[in-house]
C-alpha cells in the first residue's frame, strides 16, 4: 500500500515539476504580450481604422515599426552628429524630467548595457567577526569599499544594504542562480559557497 501511495505521489509531483514551470512561463509571456499590445493600442487602432488588417496583424506591424524606429535612432546616435545632438538634448531637457535618470538606469540594466548589480556573489563579514553572510555586490567604490545587498531567506526580494570595507567582502566564483537557491532554501546547498570561499 505504501509503495502504491509513494508511486502516485512521486508521479504526481514529477508531473507538477514539468507542467508548472511551462505554465508559469506561458502566463508571463501572455501577460507581457497583453501589456505591450495595451501600450500600442492607440497606434493599432489607427491601422484598424484605415485598413482591413486583423488586430493581431496590426499589433505585429506596429511592433515592427517601433523596433525599426529604435534601430534607426540607434544608428543615428552612433554618428558624431547624433551623439552631439543626443548629449545636448539629454543635458538640457531630458535630465530635467523627474524620474528620467532612474528610468534610464533601469533600462540599461535590463538590456545589458550596464553591469548588473547582482552579477557578483560574495560572502561578507558585516559584524567584524568570523560570521559570514551571503550577499550580492551592488557597487564597488573608488576607495575600494563595497556596497552589498544581503537578502533574507527564504524570500530574497527583501534584505538589507551594507557599505563595507574591502577586507570584509569576499567575492566567490559562484553563479547568482546557485546563491539564490541557497537563500531560498534557507541555507541548504551553501556548501559550494563555503568551499569556494575557503579555496
Amino acid at each position: 500500500m505504501n509503495k502504491i501511495k509513494s508511486f502516485f505521489i512521486t508521479t504526481f509531483l514529477g508531473g507538477v515539476t514539468v507542467i508548472l514551470p511551462v505554465a508559469i512561463l506561458l502566463a508571463v509571456f501572455g501577460w507581457l504580450f497583453n501589456f505591450i499590445t495595451g501600450l500600442i493600442q492607440p497606434l493599432t487602432n489607427v491601422f484598424l481604422a484605415n485598413s482591413d488588417f486583423s488586430e493581431i496583424l496590426a499589433d505585429g506591424i506596429v511592433i515592427l515599426i517601433i523596433l525599426a524606429i529604435c534601430f534607426f535612432v540607434g544608428v543615428f546616435i552612433r554618428t558624431s552628429v547624433g551623439k552631439w545632438f543626443y548629449t545636448i538634448i539629454e543635458a538640457n531637457l531630458l535630465k530635467a524630467l523627474p524620474g528620467y535618470t532612474l528610468i534610464k538606469e533601469t533600462v540599461l540594466q535590463l538590456i545589458g548595457n550596464k553591469k548588473s548589480p547582482f552579477s557578483s556573489v560574495a560572502l561578507a563579514q558585516i559584524f567584524d567577526n568570523d560570521t559570514l553572510v551571503t550577499c550580492f555586490v551592488t557597487e564597488e567604490h573608488d576607495d575600494g569599499s563595497f556596497s552589498v545587498f544581503v537578502p533574507t531567506g527564504p524570500n530574497p526580494t527583501s534584505g538589507n544594504i551594507y557599505h563595507l570595507k574591502k577586507e570584509n567582502v569576499h567575492p566567490i566564483d559562484v553563479s547568482v542562480e546557485d546563491a539564490m537557491r541557497s537563500i531560498i532554501s534557507c541555507g541548504a546547498g551553501s556548501d559550494r559557497l563555503i568551499k569556494k570561499y575557503r579555496g
